[in-house]
């Protein structure tokens, strides 16, 4: 059953190629209305594949898609009406203009013209002033924004982001986070994939991994990061140590920076307890200190940490 707030849920998704190659494997997914999930994986995990069977794209070998109470097979007028898709490809048509396309793209599901909606669009993207502009003279930027002014044509309720920031530069890319606050803002559901880890850090409500076709976690960003985040504490030293004692190596320290820093790495969600000792100890063994500095895991080192044991 889709859980009470889920705006799209996902059950038993399999995907088998003629070739036998299993791209997904009983993937169980439930979305969460208004929310903004990332779904992390190396290349070849499943995502795109995933993101093409919830569109349409691609037909399932098994498994159920419901998109708001619709399902997206027995009613996929209803259900694709729902979605906006943002493919990684920048294909488009090159000879029309930006508004040409976002309202070509809104007749496609047979929705009446609202040029009011349309402007919206384009100013929420940046993209009013190239409105009259044809798409082969923008540059790389702009045409991914005409992408996502074509998927919002229509009004949907989610959207899906494939790689929405690939080959865009800084500036570009957070002009476009801040569309992509906006929209969530407005009521719409974001999934999105990206190579950024620091975008889904950043931007995620929820984080997904999947690998090898299988979904291995589902977290709350948040909670993933006290669960499987670390600490790394830096101790600088006021001399240098040519020699790690072995009261300190009992503790669990390395000897660092040419013997002049000590560190130590803890779970971030641990206790702390370990650390005084290690400071008692350094008083008894007259270790005089300069500084300490704390550092934590990024989302990307537990991406990489998760990827590595599920191999």
């Amino acid at each position: 059953m889709p859980a009470a707030d889920s705006i799209l849920s996902i059950s038993g998704l399999s995907k088998t190629y003629a070739s036998g190659f299993q791209a997904l494997r009983s993937i169980d997914l439930d979305i969460r209305r208004g929310e903004i999930f990332a779904l992390l994986g190396p290349n070849g995990a499943g995502k795109t594949t995933l993101i093409n069977i919830v569109c349409g794209i691609v037909n399932p070998t098994a498994g159920t898609v419901t998109v708001d109470g619709h399902d997206h097979i027995r009613d996929w007028r209803a259900a694709r009406a729902l979605i906006g898709l943002v493919p990684q490809e920048l294909t488009t048509d090159a000879f029309e203009s930006v508004w040409a396309v976002a309202n070509y793209s809104r007749g496609l599901f047979n929705k009446a013209k609202d040029h009011a909606h349309i402007e919206t669009v384009l100013k929420s993207l940046s993209l009013w002033d190239k409105r009259d502009s044809k798409i082969m003279t923008l540059s790389g930027g702009m045409k991914r924004r005409v992408l996502i002014a074509k998927a919002l044509a229509h009004e949907p309720r989610i959207l899906f982001l494939d790689e929405p920031t690939a080959g865009v530069d800084v500036e570009l890319r957070k002009d476009m986070w801040d569309s992509v606050n906006a929209l969530r803002a407005a009521g719409v559901t974001i999934i999105l994939t990206t190579h950024y880890i620091e975008e889904a850090e950043l931007m995620a409500d929820r984080i997904g991994v999947i690998n090898k076709g299988e979904l291995i976690l589902v977290e709350d960003k948040a909670g993933l990061m006290r669960k499987f985040g670390k600490k790394q504490l830096r101790i600088e030293l006021q001399q240098k140590l040519d020699a790690l004692p072995a009261a300190l190596a009992a503790q669990g320290l390395s000897l660092a920076g040419d013997g002049r820093a000590l560190l130590y790495s803890y779970e971030a969600q641990g206790e702390r307890r370990g650390i005084t000792r290690i400071m008692e100890e350094l008083l008894r063994l007259e270790i005089r200190v300069r500084d300490v500095d704390t550092k934590q895991s990024s989302l990307e080192d537990i991406f990489v940490d998760l990827v590595r044991q599920d191999r």
